[in-house]
């Protein structure tokens, strides 16, 4: 007779939960959103070590850095948000909320997000980490409630863009220009506005605005149309300005040239949104064909400027510049005795 076996049943229910688990934890962190960290590469594609792999590795690290930090900051918001959650229509299939996540292993997510954001940050210059710690210290300050103040609450997501385009010109050390920065902000500003303008536009009843946003209680079209106008106005501006700028026309003279596509954009998003047919940046990039397309021919373009610019210069008309005997070929490499050659600036 043959020995019996010894079956232990075994039917993967915890793997099962286990693997639950982790898709939720995953889901906590969104891990869709990081790719709004990309600003951090700005500087090494507008800087002259766009041709240095170290650099971009470095660059790699940065975004690293502010993707850990942006899951420690949905971590903490689900945490804090989950019990009024519960009683919204789709937020309440938040992992925490519906809990698949419990509030205390989100707790514990969240702190060992961001002591592993800065153990990134801490291999880099300094300058870098004191940006992703006030990067960090303001998107707590939004999950606190800073969300809910009318204006501060788009001010602070702008802010949050500028942040990562700096840390990224820290991780190398590069100057990145103040025309720049400035279209940065004033960009993300229009853009968040337009995003409250095509939730207002969405909702069937005016009543139905604080239920899915608490600022938008506070929001009117009509605040919003002039904050869209000074905001996309001031951006198209800043835009002009630092295609102007004599170290970019050091470099990129051609970018000017892309300024129609810039102001064709701008447009379009404003009259997107003001129609209602899409709530935000993301939906209109996605879902809008001509929206879509002109921002692959800009980033397009953009790229070749970039890599293939003197080339492309030479099919142009030619421009005087302001500032032309700073970007006269040749004049940025020669440098009066006893001083140092400026850092590579983006």
């Amino acid at each position: 007779m043959p020995a019996a076996r010894l079956v232990c049943p075994h039917d993967g229910r915890g793997d099962r939960i286990l693997l639950d688990t982790l898709r939720a934890c995953l889901q906590l962190v969104r891990p869709a959103q990081w790719v709004k960290n990309i600003f951090v590469f700005a500087a090494w594609g507008f800087s002259d070590k766009r041709y240095d792999f170290e650099a971009f590795l470095t660059s790699s690290r940065a975004f690293l850095a502010f993707s850990l930090l942006s899951g420690a900051v949905y971590a903490f918001n689900d945490l804090r948000d989950h019990r009024e959650d519960r009683l919204h229509p789709t937020k309440r299939n938040r992992p925490v909320a519906r809990g698949a996540v419990s509030p205390a292993l989100a707790a514990i997510l969240a702190v060992a997000l961001t002591i592993a954001a800065l153990a990134v940050s801490s291999r880099l210059p300094s300058g870098f980490m004191l940006t992703a710690v006030t990067y960090l210290v303001l998107n707590l300050f939004y999950s606190l409630g800073a969300k809910r103040l009318v204006l501060l609450d788009v001010i602070i997501v702008a802010l949050g863009f500028v942040l990562r385009a700096l840390g990224g010109a820290q991780a190398l050390d590069v100057e990145v220009s103040a025309w720049l920065i400035i279209c940065t902000f004033t960009l993300c500003l229009f853009l968040g506005f337009g995003k409250r303008r095509g939730e207002l536009a969405m909702l069937d009843a005016p009543g139905e605005a604080a239920g899915h946003r608490a600022t938008l209680a506070s929001y009117t079209p009509d605040l919003l149309n002039q904050l869209l106008a000074v905001t996309g106005g001031i951006a198209v501006i800043t835009f002009l300005l630092y295609t102007l700028d004599p170290h970019t026309a050091r470099t990129f003279r051609p970018m000017i040239f892309t300024t129609p596509l810039v102001f064709y954009a701008v447009f379009r998003y404003a009259m997107v949104i003001e129609r209602g047919e899409h709530p935000g940046p993301t939906d209109v990039l996605i879902n809008d064909r001509p929206f879509l397309v002109t921002a692959i021919i800009w980033l397009l373009l953009t790229v070749a400027i970039l890599y293939r610019g003197r080339q492309i210069e030479s099919w142009l008309p030619k421009l005087r510049w302001p500032g032309a005997a700073l970007v006269e070929p040749g004049a940025s490499d020669i440098q009066p005795a006893g001083q140092r050659r400026p850092p590579a600036s983006a």
